[in-house]
């Protein structure tokens, strides 16, 4: 495993822990369940890409093996200890980069009590305090104002517009493009949360 993975964080209600084999069920009933309310910014393949693993088993596996290289940490998202959610760094760089992007999802149950922009700054935290990385960059697309709200919140620094940046619902989408880096928070992205919600 790779510096700082496996991690458990905490604030509050809201918890982000390593995905496991036994979330299966939970997983595939939060993602029916939310279908329609994630269908619009769901990463796809492309055709030439050939096909995608369709099954929790087969996408968990994946994410682990490249956790053992130190290339992804894979995050279930909880409130009160139950999964409502994910959060995936990915694309983990060393050498003279040191930076890492950034993904996530939450079940519409949970949408608007603040899960999300918990579960980015204890994981921000985490790599840019614990793990020893210098940037992390979150690529949203322009229609999507709920996840735009989030790094709004937290101080993201918008870097830019990538053209046909990812594969998203079946076509190549433009994506906006935000940043923190270790020096912009010092003071850490916990530290932005407001004070009421308490920690964990």
């Amino acid at each position: 495993m790779s510096e700082g993975w496996p991690v458990v964080l905490g604030r509050g209600p809201v918890g982000v822990r390593p995905l496991r084999r036994r979330d299966a069920r939970t997983w595939s009933r939060l993602r029916a369940a939310n279908a329609d309310w994630l269908g619009p910014w769901e990463a796809t393949l492309p055709r030439e890409a050939g096909p995608a693993a369709t099954s929790y088993v087969g996408m968990i596996g994946s994410l682990r093996r490249r956790a053992r290289l130190g290339q992804v940490m894979p995050f279930a998202v909880t409130w009160d200890g139950e999964v409502v959610g994910m959060l995936t760094v990915n694309g983990i760089t060393w050498g003279s980069a040191r930076w890492a992007s950034m993904g996530y999802w939450v079940s519409r149950t949970h949408a608007g009590r603040g899960v999300t922009p918990t579960a980015v700054a204890l994981v921000s935290d985490h790599l840019l305090q614990t793990v020893g990385l210098h940037r992390i960059e979150i690529s949203i697309r322009p229609e999507n104002a709920a996840s735009l709200r989030v790094v709004e919140k937290l101080g993201f620094t918008e870097v830019g517009v990538a053209k046909a940046y990812l594969h998203i619902a079946g076509h190549w989408r433009d994506h906006r493009v935000f940043q923190i880096l270790a020096e912009d928070v010092p003071e850490g992205l916990v530290a932005r949360l407001d004070p009421s919600a308490g920690t964990a």
